[in-house]
């Protein structure tokens, strides 16, 4: 029944082949098997969650790559199936298009405002496909729908995460109406206090703009059959409660200044339509003046396009019109989502003139390259090729392990995520540990790595970081402090390098670095260059008096997992 319905929708855009069918059944059989016996905190079957996941994103006529991927979004990490599996069965893309998701589930969000855009550029560079980001939108969508069944503690982190960074990428997608909804889902969690109060105090007046409506809606009917305009569609929009609370806090929380609680929009088929309409409008009720909104000729930053008028209509009672060709409503409803089902059913020839525009300003490009996304495309290979995000290319975003995101150039090393930190963390810093793994301090970070830098009090930085650092930053504190430390850069210091082989248990560097720090001595740089039976950690340090070389090594040890120490000055 369930997989029915999903490729019942899946074909309601255009004929769909059997390769593509068969594809999303084999998804679907191979999801469920995979969760079976498995509840959501809900009490519902697992299931139902990739199930409605996979259902929005055919809603959103996306491709049976993406829907497929979809259904498998949970199994990597809820499951434990390894997405070689995954990659064995339904090919690469799909694996790369799950492994997407699961490196956004790591992603956490913990109310620190200056962090939130980082967080938001973050999931886009992590994605490197927009198909990820969209699994992802669908994913929370269902899961702030079942937000009721998880403890209040996390109801609120969800519910910020998802107004803070899920909302707002949904709406710099043009996807207003799943913008929205996300912003209402999470509003009851973030501010009960104000939910409880529109409930109390809208919803009649609700019903009584609705009903009033109902009475304009033939006039306008009337006067638009009268020009030869035959509408496609006229609805109400009623103004959503997280949006309408906003506006409230902007107007004293006075409901009678707020003329589009419940806004009149007109589809009609053309743009020349949309015109003749507001005109029409302007001709029945008097406008207000600075209320008309042209945002067919200047379009949203998000590309939302429509025309928006409020007039004196009947009774001398203000109300809001919307006036919208039918391409222009799909896109405001579902963005970059109904952009890609637009372009799999028109024709080319209409495009080929039109050309991508990219702004030359690359910290503040991605809205604009968004917003003008790609449109002369021969077939839905092309469309599909143009949404891999490329244009974080010259950036990478690496994460603290308290879910801080940290914004670096390209090739970035562990000093310049600690500079990025605290200048008095770079100079401290000994080592990193990259996704739980101990790394050398000129490793280069990837977008999505887990970055936990050791530290040792006293320390200063080494001259040779010069060589590998990128950020400008780090540069200028590693030379600040080295003019105050002269020994560190003075010709002829020489260095001890320790090869210690170690048992691999957790926390034994910790334990080697905390007696070097105790016996006075400065470490200038740990790293992992070979593993055997047993891991080799190299040590440097800034000693050359051999006295102390053989006292430190009686000490190191005595730690427990130390088999066996080598050393020599350099």
């Amino acid at each position: 029944m369930l997989l029915n319905e999903l490729l019942t929708e899946f074909q309601k855009s255009s004929s769909k082949s059997e390769v593509e069918l068969d594809l999303i059944r084999r998804a679907f059989i191979f999801s469920q098997k995979a969760h079976q016996g498995q509840k959501r905190k809900s009490g519902e079957s697992y299931f139902n969650h990739p199930y409605e996941t996979a259902f929005k994103t055919a809603q959103w006529r996306l491709d049976s790559l993406t829907i497929a991927a979809a259904l498998l979004h949970d199994v990597v990490e809820d499951v434990g199936i390894d997405l070689e599996e995954i990659r064995k069965e339904f090919g690469e893309e799909i694996a790369f298009l799950v492994d997407g998701v699961t490196k956004l589930g790591r992603l956490k969000y913990r109310g620190i405002e200056t962090q939130a855009e980082n967080l938001r550029k973050m999931v886009l560079a992590l994605s490197k496909d927009l198909r990820v980001v969209l699994i992802k939108l669908a994913d929370r969508l269902h899961n702030m729908k079942t937000l009721f069944a998880i403890p209040p503690q996390k109801q609120k982190r969800v519910a910020l995460e998802t107004s803070e960074i899920y909302a707002p990428l949904a709406y710099r997608l043009g996807m207003q109406e799943l913008a929205g909804e996300l912003e209402d889902l999470a509003f009851p969690y973030l501010h009960p206090g104000e939910y409880r109060w529109l409930l109390q105090n809208i919803k009649e007046r609700y019903e009584e703009r609705q009903n009033y409506l109902e009475k304009v809606k033939p006039i306008i009917e009337k006067a638009l059959e009268e020009q030869g305009i035959e509408p496609i569609k006229i609805d109400f929009r009623a103004k959503r409660y997280s949006s309408l609370y906003k506006k409230l806090l902007r107007y004293d929380m006075n409901l009678e200044q707020i003329y589009d609680l419940v806004a009149l929009r007109i589809i009609v088929k053309t743009i020349e339509e949309c015109y003749a309409a507001l005109g029409i409008i302007h001709q029945l009720w008097p406008p207000l003046p600075g209320r008309i909104k042209d945002y067919i000729s200047l379009p949203k930053p998000n590309g939302y396009r429509s025309l928006h008028t409020t007039v004196f209509c009947l009774d001398n009672k203000p109300i809001e019109f919307q006036i919208r060709t039918l391409e222009m409503h799909e896109q405001a409803e579902n963005g970059i989502a109904a952009q890609w089902a637009y372009e799999q059913k028109k024709g080319t020839k209409e495009y080929l003139e039109e050309k991508p525009i990219f702004a030359n300003k690359k910290e503040l490009l991605w809205v604009q390259q968004l917003r003008n996304w790609q449109k002369d495309f021969f077939d839905s290979g092309e469309f599909l090729q143009s949404l891999k995000i490329d244009f974080f290319k010259d950036r990478i975003f690496a994460i603290t392990p308290k879910g801080e995101v940290i914004d670096l150039p390209a090739g970035a090393t562990p000093v310049d995520f600690a500079y990025g930190i605290h200048s008095e963390v770079g100079n401290q810093c000994i080592g990193a540990r990259v996704n739980s793994r101990i790394v050398p301090l000129d490793y280069q970070l990837q977008s999505g790595d887990i970055v936990e830098i050791l530290i040792q009090k006293s320390k200063k930085p080494s001259q040779s970081w010069l060589k590998f650092v990128k950020t400008g930053y780090a540069k200028k504190k590693i030379k600040s402090a080295l003019r105050q430390s002269p020994m560190l850069v003075r010709k002829g210091n020489f260095q001890t390098e320790f090869k210690i082989t170690v048992a691999d248990r957790i926390g034994i560097l910790k334990d080697i670095t905390a007696v070097i720090s105790r016996s006075h001595i400065n470490i200038i740089k740990v790293s992992v260059p070979e593993t055997g039976h047993f891991p080799n950690l190299r040590i440097r340090c800034d000693l050359n008096d051999k006295k102390k070389i053989e006292k430190l090594i009686l000490k190191l040890k005595k730690i427990k997992g130390v088999k066996e120490i080598n050393y020599k000055i350099v």
